[in-house]
């Protein structure tokens, strides 16, 4: 097999008859890579050695049928996530609702028309690659998330506890699952900026002068610098995270002094976060404050440093954010 055959995506076809596996052959060969069984059991050692990108099974087989090989691959940590696509002569639609539940990405019946296997198959094997894009993004984001901590005096801790503050107040905010779970991810680039910071403001101990908070004050920007202008969603999130979560809703923050709706949701969310956690947490300069300390400050700010309507959703949420809070403790 020549070397450029290996960089195209991998499909492992599973069918009893020889025949099929010939017309399947035909139709995909001049594209992909393809791994052939005859049998389940051998379905599920290639996918186990091979992991290929595209699993095509038929229904109908001796021994194990492709339900129970469905059932299988969909129960094994290595080939879970692979998807699969039956490929049968079944076409009782509550077959199809049964593979389906077993974790069946789609159904192709037979007598195969080409047009809509190749279809199918481009479709399928264009999400598979879109995630792994998304996983690529999100280990970047995380990557460069610990970078800043090595720059930070605050702990890893701090940035899971206040990313999944996040999450809950977008949750509260109207955010869907999927956009509140991006938050949660993309959060923790808030002070990603700070890299670009001297260490001898970064680490200050005391207080930092007039001048040093000016520098200081320049770490949001840097940040949206080090995302930069990206067509990937979670780091244009992550972007308008970094640059926006020291803007308050009075106007008075920084680094463009935007007010109320002006500031990003998720900016504004991500303050509230991150305050919240930097209060209830022990740093270097103080002790952790109580949770009625902590809500009393946050109310005495509504209005002033964050959005009142976030306000009351962490009050609404503050028994949920006791639980984060002391299953990441420090």
């Amino acid at each position: 097999m020549d070397g450029s055959n290996e960089t195209r995506p991998s499909i492992l076809l599973v069918d009893d008859e020889p025949s099929n596996l010939k017309v399947l052959r035909q139709l995909l060969h001049e594209d992909y890579r393809l791994l052939f069984a005859r049998s389940g059991e051998d379905a599920l050692t290639l996918a186990e050695q091979q992991q290929p990108d595209l699993i095509l099974l038929d229904v109908m087989m001796p021994g194990m049928t492709g339900y129970e090989v469905c059932a299988c691959l969909k129960d094994r940590s290595r080939t879970r996530t692979i998807p699969v696509i039956f490929v049968t002569a079944l076409k009782d639609s509550v077959d199809e609702a049964y593979g389906l539940e077993l974790g069946a990405v789609d159904f192709i019946s037979k007598p195969i028309v080409p047009a809509i296997l190749r279809a199918r198959v481009r479709t399928h094997l264009s999400l598979v690659r879109a995630d792994a894009l998304t996983e690529a993004h999100l280990q970047l984001i995380q990557k460069l998330s610990r970078a800043a901590e090595y720059k930070d005096n605050e702990t890893g801790q701090h940035v899971l506890r206040m990313s999944h503050y996040s999450r809950l107040l977008a949750l509260a905010s109207g955010f869907s699952e999927s956009a509140a779970n991006d938050l949660l991810h993309a959060s923790p680039m808030h002070d990603v900026g700070k890299i670009g910071i001297p260490d001898e403001i970064l680490t200050k101990p005391g207080k930092l002068t007039a001048e040093e908070f000016e520098v200081m004050k320049q770490h949001p920007l840097i940040g949206a610098e080090i995302l930069g202008d990206s067509s990937a969603r979670l780091i244009r999130l992550a972007r308008s995270v970094a640059l926006t979560h020291h803007e308050k809703w009075d106007g008075s923050g920084y680094p463009h002094g935007l007010s109320g709706e002006e500031i990003p949701i998720e900016g504004r969310i991500v303050a509230l976060a991150d305050v919240f956690d930097a209060l209830t947490s022990k740093r270097p300069y103080k002790e952790p404050w109580t949770l009625e300390r902590t809500l009393t400050h946050i109310r005495e700010q509504s209005g002033r440093h964050f959005d009142p309507t976030l306000v009351s959703h962490l009050e609404r949420l503050l028994p949920q954010f006791d639980i984060i809070r002391r299953r990441w403790a420090d």
